[in-house]
């Protein structure tokens, strides 16, 4: 299966926040599966941590570092991903999820989310 990361799962699997559940870092976690992580996703993080609105027990490198050495591969906003974006209902009004939601769209990803918002949109997730 290939999966996206919300921004708040990745937030709690660098953190190893308790609110995840086990059944979910099992799927991340699972070789054969595929794993994404969106650049905006990287984006929005920086720009809370830059705002004060998020403090993580690591430095936004070591975040970038997990990432990298992690089996997560990264996917870079592309044209595709906007013109899915401009097709969407306006049901949630955050527009980094929005993007995820477009990505997820275009490149066939199921999203891992707790987001109840992104959950109203035709489009995979679990949780």
């Amino acid at each position: 299966m290939r999966y996206l990361l919300d921004t708040h799962v990745i937030i709690w699997l660098i953190e190893d926040s308790p609110d995840m559940p086990p059944d979910i870092k099992e799927i991340i976690k699972f070789p054969e599966n595929n794993v994404y992580i969106c650049s905006i996703s990287l984006l929005e993080i920086a720009i809370k941590m830059n705002l004060g609105k998020l403090t993580l027990t690591v430095t936004f490198d070591e975040l970038l570092n997990y990432i990298q050495t992690s089996d997560f591969d990264i996917l870079q906003i592309e044209d595709e991903h906007l013109k899915k974006y401009l097709e969407l209902p306006y049901i949630h009004k955050d527009p980094f999820d929005r993007l995820l939601v477009a990505t997820a769209k275009a490149e066939d990803l199921t999203i891992i989310t707790i987001d109840e918002n992104i959950q109203k949109y035709d489009v995979n997730w679990v949780w």
